[in-house]
């Protein structure tokens, strides 16, 4: 995939806790290694993807990571989502000086700017399609709710126009925003009955000075959102096409491979290109001709003889050979139910992955 020229973008997505970010790092890492032009962009605040870079940090703009390995004749970069920035920059990007202005400057955008459901998806989408006409990207798109939210949502970006589509033609924004369109004086002589009751019971919630700004904010946004729609369109499209490739990240656990599951369908019924599924974590066997049941009849034996530091060790050994074995059976029951997607098992390590060294071993693990 990676060697694939016509390969520009790669979506790790998958479950909580399973790896997606280290796989996009990893997977940039190597691209840039075999002579790609690459950003990573992660929508986690991922402090120990910036640690393992070799970057103090991560924002909204690439930084270079300068601590690639000998004889890398690509580029690497990283950058984390700001989503309050992109959205800013969309602002300013999309409207008119006054017109930014009057929105940048709005308490309730300021408010919920950074807030608003699937917004941090939709600003995603942005940002990839912005950095998307420049560069050959991996990328990682996830949330940082994900340890804490249904992973499914994960996948929210792709009904991220929708969702904010439906936002803005809900008819609780139509309502608030009704009496600024109708506009001063003369507007509310031709407010109906049922608006007016609306803004006044509005008005005793909120209180006259929010729902004002409320009106502000919306009807400021209202010119704007037509473009949002048509870029959002534009970058779903660009997912579907033949430069995109996603990939399903997974733990040999039960709940983790039904969400890949689930996210194997939802791909394919959007018609979004599968590259494949990783599964993370797999538990190694280093001696796979002494298995579970026998470490354990050995282990009782070396006790009976007195030699329990023998003993301790195989009774390690024989929970490593039954949690490997159970892996086993749970990847050949993933891949019996999707013949003819490709999986790809990463071992797990020793330690977490915490420097460059780290990712090109899990890379060369991808790489199989």
């Amino acid at each position: 995939m990676l060697n694939d020229r016509h390969t520009r973008i790669v979506v790790c997505c998958g479950s909580g806790g399973v790896g997606k970010t280290t796989t996009a790092a990893a997977l940039a890492l190597r691209a840039a290694e075999l002579g790609r032009r690459v950003v990573v962009l992660t929508i986690d605040p991922a402090r120990r993807l910036a640690q393992s870079l070799g970057l103090t940090e991560l924002d909204n703009v690439p930084r270079a990571v300068r601590n690639l390995p000998p004889g890398t004749t690509g580029s690497l970069d990283a950058m984390m989502l700001d989503m309050k920035r992109t959205f800013d920059e969309v602002v300013l990007s999309h409207s008119t000086p006054e017109a930014a202005e009057q929105i940048l400057a709005n308490p309730f955008y300021q408010a919920v700017s950074s807030s608003f459901a699937g917004t941090q998806e939709y600003m995603a989408m942005e940002k990839l399609r912005a950095t998307a006409g420049h560069r050959r990207p991996a990328r990682h798109l996830g949330s940082h709710r994900r340890r804490h939210a249904p992973s499914r949502s994960a996948l929210d970006f792709l009904d991220a126009p929708k969702r904010l589509g439906s936002f803005l033609d809900g008819r609780f924004i139509r309502l608030i925003a009704a009496p600024a369109k109708l506009g001063g004086r003369a507007g509310l002589k031709i407010v109906n009955f049922g608006i007016g009751l609306v803004t006044k019971t509005l008005t005793t919630v909120l209180g006259g000075e929010m729902l004002r700004d409320v009106q502000t904010f919306v009807n400021a946004l209202d010119t704007m959102f037509g473009g949002f729609r048509e870029r959002a369109d534009l970058t779903y499209a660009l997912l579907k096409e033949g430069g995109t490739a996603f990939l399903v990240v997974a733990a040999p656990e039960r709940d983790a491979l039904r969400e890949a599951s689930y996210f194997v369908a939802r791909l394919a019924k959007d018609g979004m290109p599968l590259a494949g599924v990783v599964v993370n974590r797999m538990q190694p066997n280093a001696a796979r001709g002494l298995t579970a049941a026998r470490a354990l009849d050995a282990a009782d034996a070396l006790t009976e003889q007195g030699r329990t530091a023998s003993a301790a060790a195989l009774l390690v050994h024989a929970d490593v050979a039954e949690l490997a074995v159970r892996h086993r059976a749970l990847v050949r029951r993933f891949t019996a139910g999707h013949p003819g997607i490709p999986v790809v098992e990463v071992a797990a390590l020793a330690q977490d992955v915490h420097d460059v060294a780290g990712l090109r071993e899990i890379g060369a693990q991808l790489a199989g």
